[in-house]
């Protein structure tokens, strides 16, 4: 409908506000004179062609848009978005309390058995395992290699 063409044509007057503004920058009084700008206009250059690429897809599939919301409201996916939810509410809530490392392992090993399920101990391993090597790459990235304190 006409509410899905609002998202790509906002996005593309946005990319194009900022390609205005960004031509209208000062020149810079060393080095380059139109330096400041390069990087803002490629991004909003950017911006302005995926909008417009967006619009497209969006024309030819618009007619499609009936049963969408049938597809997501079917099966168990429902259930996968409540499941979600709670999680992500709970993790919110014993994050300080438990910690980054103990709480994210808790989380992701809670969803990925909301989402693969827990019969076999193939599944099993694979959930904790992910869960676990997810959490300690992202604590160590975060608190060793860029020395950002996570709780």
């Amino acid at each position: 409908m006409i509410l899905r063409m609002l998202v790509p044509a906002f996005v593309s007057f946005i990319g194009l506000s900022w390609f205005i503004a960004s031509v209208l920058l000062p020149k810079a009084p060393l080095g380059d004179p139109n330096g400041p700008m390069y990087y803002p206009l490629i991004l909003s250059g950017f911006l302005f062609v995926m909008g417009v690429i967006y619009f497209i897809q969006e024309l030819k599939v618009r007619h499609q848009e009936k049963g969408i919301l049938k597809k997501l409201f079917a099966g168990r996916t429902p259930k996968l978005i409540i499941a979600a939810l709670i999680l992500s509410i709970l993790y919110t809530l014993t994050f300080e309390k438990l910690g980054f490392l103990v709480s994210t392992i808790i989380f992701l090993g809670l969803l990925l058995f909301v989402i693969n399920g827990f019969r076999g101990w193939k599944k099993w391993v694979t959930n904790i395992a992910v869960a676990v090597l997810f959490s300690f790459v992202l604590w160590y990235g975060f608190s060793q290699l860029l020395g950002i304190g996570l709780p």
